[in-house]
């Protein structure tokens, strides 16, 4: 039989500012085996990103959050600063913010299926994290 890689990677970073989805989404992640740290907005998410960066294995954020950056600007940072940590924003408005994610960052519409999100860690736990990111239907 094949020798499965370590999985190093523990964290996923959950960024949503309604408390409810937040919520959900963290426990999904943790089912499927992961560590959460949730944050309500970006600035939070980023600081977050800068002490964890060896830890983090997905970084899940909602696209309109308070204070001064958005979904968009903290993909941005994510991809600078973490590029091999695939970035998730959802989103159920604003179509049109989506043209500036960078080509690396998946979205995923929202409502979102928790099975989704639950397939989505598994492949991330399984080495599958890398690749082509998936754009939905934004284009």
């Amino acid at each position: 039989m094949g020798q499965s890689k370590p999985f190093s990677r523990t964290t996923i970073l959950v960024v949503e500012d309604d408390e409810d989805q937040r919520s959900l989404a963290s426990t999904v992640f943790e089912e499927a085996g992961f560590r959460v740290i949730e944050c309500e907005n970006a600035e939070a998410a980023a600081a977050v990103i800068d002490a964890s960066r060896g830890e983090i294995a997905m970084i899940f954020t909602d696209l309109r959050l308070p204070g001064r950056m958005d979904g968009v600007e903290l993909a941005r940072i994510a991809s600078i600063k973490t590029p091999s940590v695939p970035v998730i924003v959802t989103s159920g408005a604003f179509r049109e913010r989506l043209r500036d994610l960078p080509d690396s960052i998946e979205y995923m519409q929202k409502p979102w299926r928790t099975l989704d999100l639950f397939i989505r860690a598994e492949r991330i736990r399984d080495g599958g994290g890398e690749g082509s990111a998936w754009r939905g239907d934004i284009l």
